[in-house]
């Protein structure tokens, strides 16, 4: 970074109180200056160009649009944008959409000032920063490997294991008491699910796999 070279940062919170705090906070290292602000999503849309910002951190659940659209949207519009999403969530249903979208770091509103800090200057040099309990999260989902059955419905489980036993669609209808479209729409999602052409297959894949021992 040269000398005189400030780094740009805009901040995105639906509640006011976070936003002065971080700007009360961040505007003490002399090296980051905060260029202005968004209370929320579709507001930090608008605004980003005119603000000019290098680096913004953003939350995630907003009222006015979310974080993860916003960073899409921000990013489709300038690639070069270093995004820091800073919140108070980390379920699988936030990280990894939010890292998908293209977020250069993930932090939780934990995180010291000093660290906050930190993860804009490494952002500056494109590097990344993802919160200790973040990467666990991350780590575990490497090691998901969810089998197509396990996307199953309840209810598609008992027409798969219907389907098994041989059953026709009339057949499966007066067992589990639903009607005829209703299975065949159940029939449909199971073979789109399990990656098979038919329900020869589907009863095949079941059979292989031992799924209904019991």
């Amino acid at each position: 970074m040269n000398v005189n070279e400030n780094i740009k940062v805009m901040i995105v919170d639906d509640h006011d109180m976070v936003r002065k705090g971080l700007t009360a906070y961040l505007s003490t290292e002399s090296e980051i200056e905060i260029v202005g602000e968004a209370s929320s999503g579709n507001e930090a849309v608008r605004v980003f160009e005119t603000l000019k910002p290098e680096v913004i951190l953003m939350d995630l659940i907003m009222e006015d649009g979310d974080g993860i659209d916003a960073t899409k949207q921000i990013l489709s519009k300038d690639p070069s944008k270093k995004i820091i999403i800073l919140t108070s969530f980390y379920d699988d249903e936030q990280v990894f959409p939010a890292l998908e979208s293209g977020a250069m770091s993930y932090l939780l509103k934990t995180a010291s000032s000093e660290e906050i800090i930190r993860a804009i200057q490494k952002a500056h040099y494109g590097k990344t920063v993802i919160d200790g309990k973040v990467a666990q999260k991350l780590v575990a989902g490497l090691h998901k490997h969810p089998e197509p059955f396990d996307r199953l419905t309840v209810r598609e489980k008992e027409v798969l294991k219907l389907i098994a036993e041989g059953k026709n669609n009339s057949e499966i209808a007066t067992t589990l008491f639903i009607g005829i479209k209703t299975v065949k729409t159940h029939v449909s999602s199971i073979l789109s699910k399990l990656e098979v052409a038919d329900r020869t297959q589907a009863a095949i894949y079941a059979y292989q796999n031992h799924l209904f021992n019991e």
